[in-house]
């Protein structure tokens, strides 16, 4: 089968389309057909080998963390799916191997695939939508008619950590760049602002908030600021390095990393099925330009949720 690989650590020219064995499920396992996978920030650290301290990987490697596609062929004690189903999974950050024609997963990862998406169009939404609902309801702890700013709403995590908060009965405040600003409404949100001016204080913005949640890479200074942004007894919750608690005012910090749940996917299909959570997907490119995705991430040229699709 093909597969898009890489043998040692570098640009994204370390990038190989090439042919590799066939994978055969094991215990536990499920063989899946690959439709898609998409791209993610964290798969241009692994690559690049920012991460190796903190996720060990052997090489070569297959990337592609996201997994839409359909089940060829099950292993031993695997019971209530069958040959056939269309399916989704965030497979291991440590093993990947989506950017391919097949793929093993763990069967307690896997969901039902939408219904009322195009399957490839499903790869956009494991690692996101799992790190989304992680970090409104398990971070956060949100309850209903709390405040919430969400910086760089605009963004595929964002843009779903709107739609669950809103859901969910928040006051969402999103914060990101005008040409966002329709689609943050359709999701949802009360008030839509463009980028904070920091230094202008919470006031400006209509806070402080019960829960401030950031996507946006700024510097360790502009964190501490965000922290002026949770209210008292509220949390600031990050993707993008943590926002600095502050005890006297009971302000925790939290910081996620994501992982894979087969349950709390399902739960997201659900409401992707119901209406009531939007994927959106600026692109799709064929695995076999992986690389050329890759290194328009790495030059800012990517239109935003790139979705992979398999040979």
């Amino acid at each position: 089968m093909k597969a898009m690989r890489f043998h040692e650590f570098g640009s994204s020219e370390v990038l190989r389309y090439e042919d590799v064995d066939r994978p055969v499920p094991g215990p536990g396992q499920v063989l899946v057909r690959v439709a898609a996978t998409s791209f993610n920030p964290v798969d241009d650290h692994i690559r690049a080998g920012v991460l190796a301290e903190m996720v060990p990987i052997t090489l070569p490697y297959v990337p592609g963390i996201d997994l839409a596609g359909t089940i060829a062929e099950l292993g031993a004690d695997v019971t209530g799916l069958e040959v056939g189903n269309r399916v989704v999974a965030m497979l291991p950050i440590d093993s990947a191997g989506g950017a391919a024609e097949y793929v093993l997963a763990s069967a307690g990862t896997l969901a039902p695939a939408p219904q009322t998406t195009e399957l490839v169009d499903a790869a956009a939404l494991p690692l996101t939508g799992l790190a989304a609902w992680q970090t409104v309801f398990e971070l956060a702890e949100l309850k209903p008619g709390q405040t919430v700013l969400v910086n760089g709403a605009g963004g595929a995590v964002g843009s779903l950590v709107v739609q669950l908060a809103a859901d969910a009965g928040a006051h969402v405040t999103a914060v990101d760049e005008p040409q966002h600003a329709d689609r943050l409404r359709g999701y949802g949100a009360d008030r839509v602002v463009g980028p904070l001016v920091l230094a202008a204080g919470p006031a400006a913005v209509g806070g402080p908030f019960q829960v401030v949640v950031n996507h946006v890479r700024v510097s360790p200074q502009e964190l501490a600021q965000l922290t002026n942004y949770v209210a008292d007894g509220g949390v600031g919750a990050s993707t993008a390095g943590p926002i600095p608690e502050d005890p006297a005012r009971g302000v925790r910090s939290a910081s996620l990393w994501v992982r894979s749940d087969g349950a709390q996917l399902t739960e997201l299909v659900a409401k992707v099925d119901a209406g009531t959570l939007r994927v959106h997907v600026a692109a799709r490119r064929p695995v076999a330009e992986l690389a050329a995705v890759h290194a328009d991430a790495d030059a800012g040229r990517l239109p935003g949720k790139t979705v992979v699709l398999a040979p």
